[in-house]
């Protein structure tokens, strides 16, 4: 008899909550971003709703893990937050001083507002960007 893999909607509500604190993401900011309602992300997050293989894929991607992390718990990747850690380095390390102070000078400009917003945005994009 094959052995059936039972989805635990909880299990999995609590992984995409803890993933998506992981990045400073508030609920609405990152119902934003995967273009879902916020209501729809909560009820997710306590496991009262079973997603779509949409949903789950835009969920997934958003917070740099795999789908198969997120339905089963296992992770064949590394954790997002050394992934962020190293981009950060390396870029810092790399980056031409010049370049460097001319994104230091425009953040200089930014409002509190407006730097959580490219500081999101960053941790979202830097996987996808190497």
């Amino acid at each position: 008899m094959k052995k059936i893999n039972i989805i635990n909607k909880q299990e999995m509500g609590i992984r995409i909550r803890e993933n998506r604190e992981k990045l400073d993401l508030t609920r609405e900011r990152f119902a934003e971003i995967v273009d879902l309602s916020a209501l729809y992300i909560g009820q997710l997050e306590r496991g009262e709703r079973q997603m779509s293989l949409t949903a789950l894929v835009k969920i997934a991607n958003s917070l740099c893990v795999t789908t198969d992390y997120l339905i089963y718990g296992k992770d064949k990747c590394k954790n997002n937050e050394n992934i962020i850690k190293e981009e950060f380095k390396e870029y810092n390390s790399a980056a031409d001083k010049k370049s460097s102070s001319v994104l230091h000078k425009l953040l200089e400009t930014c409002s509190p507002k407006e730097l959580n917003l490219i500081e999101s945005m960053v941790k979202l994009i830097l996987p996808y960007i190497r």
